[in-house]
């Protein structure tokens, strides 16, 4: 398909756990399975499927699609895992785990977790940005007045006690790419700029001073003086990536801790980077993603 998929024509594309085994493994193998273990093409069916539906006649391990993924020792059935997969890419703002457990039929626990794992398989895989850029930087965090005594940071009003975390977003294609970052000094935000983008790039900002002297060709312009558009200078697209975060954080989850704010950037930037239109598409890219990554609950916790 090439549209946005509803929930009922979603479960009539993968009805029961076969289907979905089958769309697991023809995305990650076609039609020849092949050894994660050691990359061997001689393998068989194990008849009851036990321990796993598949075993290498080379090095004599059982597997199965899981197998070297972030998938990998998930009591969840596939068919959830789906599920939620969808829900994560038809939301634009998110899906809480409380919701998402509801609705798949999972302890809030085992959601939170899934979800992680979800959005390990859509973290950045790196590239470079090109023709035009927009750069910005927000923050994130309770208001102080809201916090315990114990928690404040006193250090004064506006953003004291938020995690500053910088974006980017490509004109011409919608990719954004989001880092949380240690502060907004000079070294932090033109790091990241020349990190990510080509040499030839052109990059927008605001005013702040960290961006000056940057080594790209850049415009600014002045939101200090009502100064919003200048010809192609703006940095409406970046924003409005920002809102869409914002309204994720104060609507759906209503708090993100600064130990997993990462991942949630992850979330938001992939989808506003593909957009929710092509459903099954970009439901496939989320496959693709999730190979050769892993997350434990314990890893996730420490």
């Amino acid at each position: 398909m090439t549209q946005s998929t509803s929930i009922y024509e979603f479960f009539n594309e993968v009805p029961d756990e076969a289907a979905v085994v089958r769309v697991f493994e023809q995305r990650r193998w076609g039609d020849a399975p092949y050894c994660p273990h050691c990359g061997s093409l001689n393998t068989r069916a194990v008849p009851n499927a036990k321990p796993m539906p598949h075993r290498c006649r080379d090095c004599r391990k059982h597997f199965s699609v899981r197998t070297g993924t972030v998938l990998a020792e998930g009591k969840i059935p596939l068919h959830k895992w789906l599920f939620a997969i969808y829900m994560l890419h038809t939301s634009r703002k998110g899906v809480s785990s409380v919701q998402m457990a509801k609705e798949i039929g999972v302890t809030q626990k085992s959601a939170w977790f899934l979800q992680h794992r979800i959005r390990k398989a859509m973290e950045d895989e790196g590239g470079m940005f090109s023709g035009e850029v927009e750069v910005d930087e927000a923050y994130f965090g309770g208001r102080e007045r809201n916090k315990h005594e114990s928690q404040k940071a006193r250090q004064g009003r506006g953003v004291a006690g938020k995690q500053p975390v910088v974006g980017m977003k490509e004109r011409d294609t919608g990719k954004v790419k989001a880092d949380v970052v240690a502060s907004t000094d000079k070294e932090t935000l033109q790091g990241f700029v020349c990190v990510n983008t080509e040499t030839d790039t052109t990059v927008y900002t605001d005013e702040h001073g960290s961006y000056k002297g940057m080594p790209r060709k850049h415009e600014a312009v002045k939101h200090s003086v009502g100064e919003f558009v200048r010809e192609q200078a703006h940095t409406n697209g970046v924003e409005s990536f920002w809102a869409t975060l914002r309204r994720g954080y104060i609507g759906t989850h209503h708090y993100m801790s600064p130990k997993h704010l990462h991942r949630y950037t992850d979330e938001f930037a992939y989808r506003h980077g593909v957009g929710i239109d092509n459903t099954l598409a970009t439901i496939e890219l989320t496959i693709d993603g999730m190979l050769g990554k892993r997350l434990t609950y314990r890893d996730l916790t420490a």
